[in-house]
């Protein structure tokens, strides 16, 4: 089932008005804050009925299926579900920078950046949007819109919100950033994330299989999971990455990250104020090897 299948079949449409119909109190991720969004209300992730981005071009640094040799047609939509402390684009995931559309106008991006050549449509942080990139895929399929759909996302998601994108997204490209609760909620707001996350990208494995490309190696469909290594273990390496080879399957494509930095408030914050070391990414590349992850991508070790 493709989101063509369902543009045919009238079940996207359907599912559109079911996204809407729960902005009234909202509900879509896990914080069910449940402000009324149709009515202007702004909800904790900062949004509310208008779909609002800070940039839409082609990327070429995201993982090699993903950027492939035309780039990635990258769509940075502002607000986010999580608070992180040390997040690189704070900016636009907590001061909402970035300028508000239709979904038409939307959908132009995503037909735009199609006729640029990207490979896919990467939507960053956009689960708070659903019901409006839903829409606005709506119309940019009667535009003539084919490339496949890249869910960009922090891993906070809700089951029966991803439900509504079975066969809408191709590619889903989540966080699995915790395995400490304690730490979720001090250091991202997200209380619960590690088993709603473990439960959420279960099921993104459900809808999509494991990650598939085409004969140069273009992502068309699949699962990768993006682990980024914190200091002091804080991203639970050693227990995640197992996890994710057991309940998974060990053919399961992982982006193991060693960039962590300390950006916006980081400095200030006790146990991520720094930089990981080389040992620390090391400790974390050896339980990778050790559960049988051989698919994905490691980076450099930390200078």
């Amino acid at each position: 089932m493709t989101y063509l299948d369902l543009y045919n079949s009238g079940e996207l449409i359907q599912r559109i008005r079911v996204a809407y119909a729960r902005l009234a109190c909202c509900d879509l991720c896990p914080h069910a804050c449940g402000v009324n969004r149709l009515a202007g209300e702004i909800g904790r992730c900062g949004a509310g009925k208008t779909p609002r981005i800070a940039s839409a071009n082609i990327h070429r640094g995201e993982e090699p299926p993903i950027s492939g040799t035309r780039g990635s047609g990258t769509i940075f939509l502002s607000g986010c579900t999580l608070s992180c402390k040390f997040c690189q684009n704070f900016p636009i995931s907590q001061l909402r920078n970035g300028t508000d559309l239709t979904v038409g106008q939307l959908a132009d991006k995503m037909v735009g950046l199609q006729r640029k050549g990207a490979h896919n449509i990467n939507f960053v942080t956009p689960s708070h949007f659903t019901p409006q990139i839903m829409a606005a895929l709506y119309l940019a399929v009667r535009k003539g819109f084919r490339i496949p759909i890249v869910w960009n996302t922090s891993g906070y998601e809700r089951i029966d919100t991803l439900q509504l994108l079975d066969g809408v997204v191709d590619i889903y490209l989540p966080d699995m950033k915790y395995i400490c609760d304690e730490d979720a909620v001090r250091l991202s707001g997200a209380p619960g994330y590690r088993q709603i996350n473990r439960l959420a990208v279960a099921e993104m494995l459900r809808q999509v299989g494991h990650l598939e490309c085409d004969e140069d190696g273009i992502g068309t469909r699949g699962l990768i999971i993006r682990h980024l290594v914190l200091p002091e273990g804080r991203a639970g390496s050693i227990e995640t990455l197992p996890w994710i080879a057991e309940n998974l399957g060990g053919e399961t494509h992982i982006a193991l990250m060693s960039q962590y930095f300390p950006a916006h408030v980081a400095t200030e914050t006790a146990g991520i104020e720094r930089r990981i070391t080389a040992e620390e990414y090391a400790e974390a590349v050896e339980a990778l090897e050790e559960c049988g992850l051989e698919n994905g991508w490691v980076q450099e070790e930390p200078l």
